[in-house]
Formats: C-alpha cells, sequence, structure tokens
C-alpha cells in the first residue's frame, strides 16, 4: 500500500458519524476523498420531474409499453435539464469514455423490479452519447432475482448483466477498502463494505428504485436503493421489531466514491407495491402509479414518493407508513395491511437531508409535472 493511501485510510477510519440520540455510532473507512460536487444530490437540488401516462402499462398484464416509456423518460430529462434535444440532455451527464452503473431493484422480482422497458431506453439513451456497450453495466447484488427479469432480452448485445454475490454472502465482489462499521444487536460480523465496481470501475451510477412500500424504511427509493444495494451485509440492521434504517441508509449513501458517482435517479413508478415491500406476495398490494419521476436529489424524489405511498395506503384504509403503534407491529402478517413486521422508519429521508443528500422540506422543492 502506497504511503498517501495508507494516510487516507487513516484519517477516514478515525472519523466516526454522529448520530441521534442513543443511536448507533458508524466508523466510515474509505481511501476516497469528498468531491466537491457529488453525484448527490447532483445538479438539479430540490428539483422533480414527475412524467404521467394512461398509456405506460397495461394493467391487466402488468407490462410496461415501451414506445410510452422512452418517450416519458425523454421528456423529462429535457425537463430536468433545459436540453432542447434528449441527446443532448444525456450528453450533459455521460459521454463515451465513461463507465456507467445502472443500479436495478429487483428485490421483489419478477412481479415489481425495474422494468426491462424502462432500463433499455436508458441503455440506448447511453450508447446515444457515444457511452460503449462494453461500458455499461446493470447490476445488482443477488443473481436469483437479478436473472428473474432477463434484462438480455431487452438490451443490446455486449451491455454486462452483473450479480454482486453469486452465492449469497459471499465477500468477493466487495471492496475491502470502503466500509461502515456499526454494532447493530452485538452481531458478529459489523461491517458492510461497497461493492467493487462501484470503487474500481464505475464513472457513473444511474439509479432505477421502484416505487415501493418498506417494512423497515417506509418506503423503497432513491435513497434506499443506493445505499442497501451497494453494500454487503445490510439486512442486520434489522432484529425483531427494531429497525435501524432511519440512520443507516443515509450513512451508507453518504460514503465515498459512490455518493459522487450516483449522478442520476429514473425512478420507475409504471407499477408499485402500497403494502409488504420489498417482496411483494400478494397481487392486491400491486398497484400502478403510471408515472416515472426523473432527478438527481434523491431526498426531494424520495419525499414525493412518501406522497405517493401515503396518499394509497389512505385511499386503501391501511394505516400510515407513520404509525407507530405497538399493537400493529408483529411478524408473519404480510397480508393485513394494518400490520406490520417493524416500527417503520421513513424519517431516514428527513435524515439524509441533515447530511446534505438532498431537499426534504416540500416548500422547497419544484415538482414539474407532465402528461404525455
Amino acid at each position: 500500500m502506497r504511503r498517501r493511501e495508507f494516510l487516507q485510510l487513516t484519517a477516514a477510519a478515525s472519523a466516526c458519524a454522529a448520530t441521534p440520540e442513543s443511536g448507533p455510532v458508524y466508523r466510515v473507512t474509505t481511501p476516497f476523498p469528498r468531491s466537491a460536487n457529488p453525484g448527490m444530490p447532483g445538479r438539479y437540488p430540490g428539483k422533480v420531474v414527475r412524467v404521467r401516462s394512461e398509456n405506460c402499462v397495461d394493467t391487466a398484464t402488468a407490462e410496461a409499453n415501451a414506445p410510452v416509456v422512452r418517450r416519458m423518460i425523454g421528456e423529462g430529462m429535457r425537463s430536468l435539464t433545459g436540453a432542447k434535444t434528449e441527446r443532448d440532455a444525456w450528453g450533459g451527464f455521460f459521454d463515451a469514455k465513461d463507465v456507467v452503473g445502472i443500479k436495478l431493484n429487483c428485490s421483489g422480482a419478477p412481479n415489481i423490479r425495474s422494468a426491462p422497458e424502462v432500463v433499455a431506453a436508458i441503455v440506448d439513451n447511453l450508447r446515444a452519447v457515444g457511452v460503449p456497450a462494453a461500458n455499461i453495466y446493470l447490476y445488482e447484488r443477488f443473481p436469483d432475482q437479478l436473472e428473474s427479469v432477463h434484462y438480455d432480452r431487452y438490451v443490446p448485445a455486449g451491455v454486462n448483466i452483473t450479480a454482486i454475490e453469486n452465492s449469497r454472502g459471499s465477500i468477493a465482489g466487495y471492496d475491502p477498502r470502503t466500509y461502515v462499521e456499526v454494532d447493530f444487536f452485538g452481531e458478529d460480523d459489523t461491517r458492510s463494505n461497497m461493492i467493487g465496481l462501484v470503487t474500481q470501475r464505475f464513472t457513473k451510477i444511474i439509479n432505477v428504485p421502484n416505487v415501493k412500500d418498506h417494512q423497515a424504511a417506509g418506503v423503497t427509493g432513491c435513497l434506499k436503493n443506493i445505499a442497501y444495494g451497494n453494500f454487503s451485509n445490510v439486512a442486520r440492521s434489522h432484529q425483531g421489531a427494531k429497525t435501524n434504517t432511519l440512520t443507516f441508509i443515509g450513512t451508507l449513501a453518504n460514503v465515498e466514491p459512490l455518493r459522487s458517482r450516483a449522478v442520476l435517479n429514473i425512478m420507475d413508478g409504471t407499477r408499485g407495491v402500497w403494502h409488504g415491500g420489498p417482496f411483494l406476495t400478494m397481487e392486491k398490494f400491486r398497484f400502478f402509479p403510471k408515472q416515472i419521476l426523473v432527478g438527481t436529489d434523491p431526498v426531494a424524489m424520495d419525499r414525493i414518493l412518501l406522497d405517493i405511498i401515503e396518499e394509497k395506503r389512505k385511499a386503501e384504509g391501511a394505516i400510515s407508513v407513520w404509525d407507530r403503534t405497538p399493537a400493529h407491529v408483529m411478524q408473519g402478517h404480510n397480508e393485513d395491511p394494518d400490520v406490520n413486521h417493524f416500527f417503520r422508519e421513513p424519517g431516514h429521508i428527513e435524515y439524509a437531508a441533515g447530511l446534505g443528500l438532498g431537499v426534504y422540506d416540500k416548500s422547497r422543492i419544484q415538482v414539474t409535472e407532465l402528461h404525455i
């Protein structure tokens, strides 16, 4: 190890993240310096473009309409950037020298996942600005979830489709130099390492989360997908009814180089889950928001997601994502929307804003509404 790298590691290892009173204490270790212009909140803090279309998904088959989805993403990118053309909008973020990781969300696959039609449109736009197929990676942590979606049928030959843990629990795909250490419940392994492709290969990351409720975090949106989806050994944050997602999600997302390289979020809201996430078990909890959100600010986008999930739960007569009534928390009752496994922590979004990852205050969030 070179002396400069050793000094960076030593300095980083001594830094501990302060958390709410009585909360966990995190030790963040990374050889990567803080960027002056990080990808989160990025070029457009506090700005979200929401594109709606009644024709973007067939509610009978749950299949997305590829041409409509492609147009929604194009209009969203042009609105976000102010560019005259779709190519110019994408060219403001990416060029031929980039190696781009597309962080999928397949935890509910094959029922709920980053729609392959959405992913294909993203890949085509990267190719249009000169990014070679060999420099594009669709990635997820677990191969069984990833393979169930068959993204290879939708993207050009040469695009990499990569699972990080070829066997569950393997650490081979993670960077031993870049990690967050924290003891939640006295577990044996207290370290969560960042994916090696993020630290060693990617120059940019596009985050493609779904519109989903989550029994621990309240919602699974941009922040949780970029945080839990890029580190090992994260499920240990839950035990019994207790979850540490309030502070763990933002802490992970804030680690370099992940924070700097995650430059764009395209949230797939063609269909979603309003209860029972992240693993959809019953069709009755699926719904069709028929929208796509685009932005660089993951906090602002997740703040809008909170409203989408909360409004749907209210319409279904279900308890709020903010509900913390002990009688509503128990194991093994996913079929009841008034019962949850954990005391949810939707406050993780506001906590992440406190780390500088984006804008939480709705009065400071500019939402541009487009209809196609």
